[in-house]
């Protein structure tokens, strides 16, 4: 691990001031993700500010009759509190199929979001990889894929986000409150907050340069059964090949997303209108234009598979 300077921050403004005006410094909080990767010196800050100071470790009721929850709220304390299980229990589920018990005690509702890719060819510092270090080119493409994505990637980069609760996210139209370096704030939907990779794979999220996430924010409840189904290479602690995350109304109507496909989580509003015509209508439109390896194939198949799955567990 190469050296840094440390510091621990006393506000969110003073936070992203620091960040985006000192050249190569990071903020931390659980480090679950950004301590391996410092380790293995793909990450390789030079300052780290710590954010676990600031107090943004609360989840309140909002007066529209919603849910804020602050950034630095564990993903232990955010799946076991008593109203995301009882009014989003799709986020619960979605959480406690990501990780371990430890690492979900320390993990953050901010820094889940922000994870980084599970690509082997990312965490490869040997093998060329857009996403760490662009221009290099994108060794998953003529790799090994079985993991990657079918969906959304580019010429440049086919990894996929390894997100459970970002899945969650998207399906319960959550937005991501900030506060940007000039202490201005301002509230990103769920939609919008991931980034495909286009020519710029190394650019995760639509952040600015030292934005932190303060909170997210979710709308009041919706209603109707909560699923998260993943399936994976094997029974624990492994990343999605395809996870569904679903709300389904007894009326037909819901909300689909799906993670494990795509280097965001994958929703399409469109999609959703077909779910009364089953799951292989809903699969077509929502994975039209998708783009295969040999290797990974198998997942448009494993989609329609796992969205009959959880359509069959929502009729009872």
């Amino acid at each position: 691990m190469k050296e840094f300077t440390y510091e621990r921050a006393t506000t969110a403004a003073d936070a992203a001031r620091t960040v985006a005006s000192r050249t190569g410094a990071k903020f931390i909080a659980g480090g679950t993700n950004l301590l391996d990767l410092m380790k293995l010196e793909i990450e390789t800050p030079t300052h780290l500010v710590d954010v676990q100071d600031l107090g943004l470790n609360t989840i309140d009721g909002t007066a529209e009759g919603g849910l804020r929850i602050g950034t630095l709220v564990t993903n232990t304390e955010l799946a076991s509190h008593p109203k995301v299980r009882r009014d989003y229990g799709l986020l619960s589920r979605a959480i406690v199929a990501g990780a371990s018990g430890q690492l979900r005690n320390k993990a953050t509702t901010g820094g889940n979001l922000l994870q980084r890719t599970r690509c082997p060819y990312f965490y490869d510092t040997n093998m060329p990889c857009n996403k760490r270090i662009p221009g290099s080119g994108c060794s998953g493409i003529s790799g090994f894929s079985r993991h990657l994505a079918v969906i959304g990637g580019t010429s440049s980069c086919i990894a996929t986000n390894p997100g459970d609760m970002a899945v969650a996210l998207r399906a319960l139209d959550a937005s991501v409150e900030t506060v940007r370096a000039d202490g201005r704030y301002r509230t990103i939907p769920i939609a919008d907050f991931h980034r495909l990779p286009g020519t710029t794979p190394h650019i995760d999220s639509n952040l600015e340069p030292g934005e932190l996430i303060t909170a997210v924010t979710l709308p009041p409840p919706v209603g109707g059964k909560h699923l998260y189904h993943k399936v994976r290479d094997r029974a624990s602690y492994a990343f999605a090949l395809v996870s569904v995350a679903a709300i389904i109304h007894e009326d037909g109507r819901g909300r689909v997303a799906v993670g494990g496909i795509a280097p965001k989580p994958w929703r399409l509003e469109s999609a959703e209108q077909l779910l009364a015509h089953g799951p292989k209508a809903v699969t077509q439109q929502l994975l039209a234009g998708a783009q295969p390896t040999q290797e990974n194939g198998f997942k448009l198949p494993l989609v329609e598979r796992t969205l009959a799955y959880v359509m069959a567990n929502a009729r009872g």
